[in-house]
C-alpha cells in the first residue's frame, strides 16, 4: 500500500531513512517506534505517528468510494482513477462480476502492463487462454497475455480479453499498484450507464473480484458494503465496517449467504462451482403482516439448482416467479384497498397500479402496505416499504415495484436495485453473513448522510 501525504515540504526516502530499523518497503502499521531524543529524531517520530494513524485508519473505516444512481437505467456506479494519468474511471457496480474491466481504447498510462501468458498470476486469475494483437500495442492490444472473458449482464455475447495490471487511486489518497484489470473496447459498454465507461465486479467466488484485490492489498477483511442511494452520493466501502459516525447498527439484521452451485449467468462455468451471485434463504412472505399464500417449494433452491432469491444490483425491479407474484399482488390489493388506495389500468410490466391522488406520501415515500421476506432465525426479514415499494409511471398512476419473472424462471426471486436504495448491505464474504437493513428513510436517514 502506497499512502500519499498532502505536504509539500514532506521527503518521504529521507523519512524512512530517520531510523536503520524501517525499510523502505515496510508496511507503517508494524513498526515500533523508539522514544526521540533529538529534534531531527522528533521530526521522524511525529511524521511517522501521522502515517500511522493513517493506515490505522483505512485499517478501520477500509476504502471508500463514492456510489452514485444513474436515472436513466436505475444503475449504481462508482468512480476512482486508474494509472499514471489518473485517469478518471466511472464503473457499473456489478455484484456477480468476475473483475474490474472497463474501455481502454482512449486509456494510456506509464505503469500499464498485460500479465503474460502461464504467468503465475494468470494461474492465479483463473486466466483462459492466450490473447494476441495485430495492431500496434497499447492498453487492449498486447501479445502472450492472459485470457479473460468479461461479463456485462445487458449483451448477450462474449469476447476474449486480455488480464493487465496498473495503479489504482482513490480520492482519500490511497494508491494500489498492480491492481488487476481487464480491457474491452467502447462497443462492449452497451447497456451501461451513459456515465460509465466499464463494471465493478463484486462476485462471490472470484480472486480477481474487485473487493478481493484490494482486501488482499490492504490487509482488510473479505467484506464489502454498499448503501445506494436515491439521491446525492452513497458509498461502496472496502473491508471496513458502518461509517465512523453511523448509528443505524440498531436497525441492522443479519441472514446467512447461501452457497448455491450455479446454473450460472457467467460466460464460462463449470458443473460444480460454487456460485459467484449472493443468495439469501427467503422462507416465505408477508404483507401488512399477514403470510401470503405461497408453496415453500416455489422459494426453495432444488434439485436442479433453480430457485432461491439473490441480491441483483443490475436489475431494475425485483422479479418473482408467477406463483410468487400472483399472490403476493392479490394481498398487496386487498391491504391497498385498506388504506384507501384506488386501483388504476396495469402499466406494464408491473400488475398492479393505483391512482397516484389517493396514494398518502411521506418522507419515507408512499404510505403503502409492508412486504416482508422473512428469513430464517427470530424475527428475521427484509421489509420493502415506502419508496421501495412503489414506482410512479406517470403523475396519475404509481404502480407496485415488482415484475413477473415467469412461470421457470432460474431464480425465483431476484430482488432488484430499486428496492436496494436506501438500503445499507454489508457482504460478509469470508463468514458467509449479510448485514442489511430496511430503508434507512424510514428512520429519517438516508445513503448520501452516512
Amino acid at each position: 500500500m502506497q499512502l500519499l501525504i498532502n505536504t509539500p515540504t514532506l521527503n518521504i526516502q529521507k523519512l524512512l531513512q530517520c531510523h536503520s530499523l524501517i525499510p523502505i518497503n515496510t508496511h507503517i502499521c508494524n513498526i515500533i517506534i523508539p522514544s526521540p531524543t533529538t529534534m531531527a529524531s522528533s521530526f521522524c517520530y511525529t511524521i511517522l505517528l501521522i502515517l500511522v494513524l493513517v493506515s490505522t485508519s483505512h485499517a478501520q473505516t477500509g476504502l471508500v468510494l463514492p456510489l452514485r444512481r444513474d436515472a436513466a437505467t436505475s444503475q449504481f456506479y462508482t468512480t476512482f482513477q486508474m494509472g499514471s494519468n489518473r485517469a478518471t474511471i466511472n464503473a457499473v457496480v456489478h455484484l456477480s462480476g468476475q473483475h474490474l474491466w472497463f474501455d481502454c481504447d482512449n486509456y494510456t498510462s506509464a505503469t500499464y502492463a498485460p500479465i503474460p501468458c502461464d504467468s503465475a498470476k494468470c494461474e492465479a486469475a483463473d486466466g483462459m487462454g492466450c490473447n494476441g494483437c495485430n495492431g500496434p500495442a497499447r492498453p487492449g492490444c498486447t501479445n502472450n497475455t492472459c485470457g479473460t472473458a468479461s461479463s456485462n449482464p445487458f449483451i448477450f455475447y462474449i469476447t476474449s480479453n486480455g488480464l493487465y495490471e496498473d495503479t489504482f487511486s482513490s480520492k482519500d489518497r490511497v494508491e494500489l499498484p498492480e491492481f488487476i484489470f481487464s480491457c474491452v473496447n467502447s462497443d462492449y459498454l452497451a447497456g451501461l450507464a451513459s456515465a460509465a465507461a466499464g463494471m465493478v465486479g463484486l462476485g462471490r467466488r472470484f480472486d480477481t473480484a474487485f473487493h478481493k484485490v484490494v482486501a488482499d492489498k490492504l490487509n482488510l477483511p473479505n467484506r464489502f458494503s454498499i448503501c445506494p442511494p436515491s439521491a446525492g452520493i452513497g458509498k461502496l466501502t472496502i473491508g471496513g465496517g458502518l461509517p465512523a459516525k453511523s448509528d443505524i447498527s440498531g436497525m441492522l439484521k443479519s441472514t446467512p449467504l447461501i452457497v448455491n452451485k450455479p446454473v450460472s449467468n457467467q460466460p464460462f462455468f463449470a458443473q460444480n462451482d460454487l456460485s459467484e451471485e449472493y443468495f439469501i434463504d427467503v422462507r416465505s412472505i408477508r404483507v401488512a403482516g399477514e403470510a401470503v399464500e405461497v408453496k415453500e417449494s416455489y422459494f426453495a433452491i432444488g434439485k436442479d439448482r433453480t430457485g432461491g432469491t439473490k441480491i441483483s444490483s443490475v436489475q431494475n425491479y425485483t422479479a418473482m416467479h408467477t406463483s410468487i407474484l400472483k399472490p403476493l399482488a392479490r394481498a398487496f390489493d386487498k391491504a391497498a384497498a385498506d388504506l384507501g388506495m384506488r386501483s388504476a389500468a396495469a402499466v406494464a410490466p408491473f400488475r398492479a397500479c393505483y391512482r397516484a391522488e389517493t396514494v398518502k406520501r411521506t418522507a419515507a415515500g408512499p404510505e403503502v402496505p409492508a412486504i416482508d421476506l422473512v428469513l430464517p432465525g427470530n424475527d428475521v426479514y427484509w421489509r420493502i416499504s415506502g419508496a421501495n415499494s412503489m414506482v410512479e409511471v406517470d403523475r396519475k398512476t404509481m404502480c407496485l415495484a415488482l415484475v413477473d419473472a415467469g412461470s421457470r424462471p432460474t431464480t425465483s426471486v431476484v430482488i432488484g436495485a430499486h428496492q436496494l436504495e436506501e438500503n445499507f448491505l454489508e457482504f460478509d464474504v469470508a463468514a458467509s453473513q449479510l448485514r442489511f437493513s430496511s430503508s434507512l428513510l424510514v428512520n429519517n436517514k438516508s445513503c448520501s448522510r452516512l
